[in-house]
């Protein structure tokens, strides 16, 4: 008979078995995981349906519009404002109210709702000219103005350097 045949299925043998033991003792006990997601699966299922549920109730909390109110704004700042005038905000001119208009940026209330870093990355797509801007406040500004707190904007625009 040949040896050299029968050495190589030996080990392959005893390999398979061994990885077949090992395998079982590290897997533990598969049925209990099992166990464990399915109860895990079902608790999801359970709020996904309470989420749905509650949904139309969830509704009728949603935000209401505030609304614009220009004689109260034209008292405060002694001049006429234009609602979602952008340029309102210190440190925003017409060009820079532009380029926002330009990536859908059009209201205060989508001013107040953009992060610094995004306010940035359009003053970027700008060039160099408006780089130098710094964007910190331009988002609570738009807040204020939105919310229609004019006294609340006008003080703080005291206190401010350019928007900063």
């Amino acid at each position: 008979m040949n040896w050299c045949i029968l050495i190589p299925l030996l080990v392959g043998a005893i390999c398979a078995f061994l990885g077949y033991l090992l395998g079982k003792l590290a897997g533990g006990n598969n049925q209990a995981d099992l166990a464990v997601w399915k109860n895990k699966v079902s608790k999801l299922e359970a709020d996904l349906a309470d989420c749905r549920a509650n949904k139309g109730s969830a509704m009728a909390f949603a935000p209401v519009a505030i609304p614009f109110d220009a004689s109260a704004a034209a008292a405060v700042f002694g001049k006429k404002i234009k609602e979602n005038d952008l340029t309102i905000v210190e440190g925003i001119g017409p060009k820079i109210q532009e380029l926002f208009h330009n990536h859908d940026v059009r209201t205060w209330k989508a001013l107040s709702e953009c992060s610094v870093e995004k306010c940035q990355k359009v003053l970027d797509s700008g060039g160099d000219n408006y780089r130098i801007h710094n964007p910190g406040t331009w988002p609570e500004q738009a807040r204020l103005a939105y919310e229609g707190k004019w006294k609340e904007l006008l003080k703080w625009q005291e206190e401010l350097d350019g928007g900063k």
